[in-house]
């Protein structure tokens, strides 16, 4: 059914005018259930364009390089720059644990799916040597970290569970180690 402009009428000498009807009146509820639908879900390709253009990330010199369609893994990078090195010239420490920082928490949100509660717990990071060159971190939320999680939460209890990701060089020299603990939890179904 379509919303039409109603007619009103002032005076007894005045003519009928239309009225303008706001926006709201006039939306079309299939297109609100599709937008719904589309932010159930961000996709893993628009994430990874939100993400390399947020300030934070971008100032930084943040890059996700790769975040798959299935979000089991993400690939992020971080170049030396000039305004993103410390006092000695290597690689700041507060950008390596930020470009690691949201990585678990949104690969274990997307796949565990909207029935779960996701939240990062706490974060630790152990510098192994110092960072000359553009770092790399991959993460990955396998299958078997997505069935650990499912299990351990199936009667509502809170799952608590440490992430480990090596910060490396494109050699593989590892420059510092990221520990991240998951808060995870299954909503409950009577709310």
């Amino acid at each position: 059914m379509r919303a039409t402009p109603s007619t009103v009428s002032c005076g007894v000498d005045e003519k009928p005018t239309k009225t303008k009807r706001s926006l709201v009146e006039y939306r079309d509820p299939s297109l609100d259930r599709a937008i719904a639908r589309a932010a159930r879900r961000m996709q893993p390709r628009l994430l990874k364009h939100l993400m390399n253009v947020w300030p934070p990330f971008a100032a930084s010199g943040i890059r996700v390089a790769h975040i798959a369609d299935d979000w089991r893994q993400a690939q992020v990078t971080l170049r030396l720059r000039p305004w993103n090195r410390n006092y000695v010239g290597t690689q700041f420490g507060g950008n390596l644990f930020k470009m690691c920082d949201p990585f678990w928490m949104l690969l274990a949100m997307e796949r565990l799916g909207r029935d779960y509660i996701v939240w990062d717990k706490a974060g630790a990071i152990d510098f192994v040597s110092p960072g000359r060159e553009t770092v790399q971190a991959t993460f990955v939320f396998d299958d078997a970290l997505h069935a650990e999680a499912i299990v351990a939460t199936e009667d509502g209890d809170k799952f608590l569970r440490w992430y480990e990701n090596d910060i490396t060089t494109a050699d593989g020299t590892v420059i510092a180690r990221m520990r991240l603990q998951l808060y995870i939890r299954r909503k409950r179904r009577d709310r």
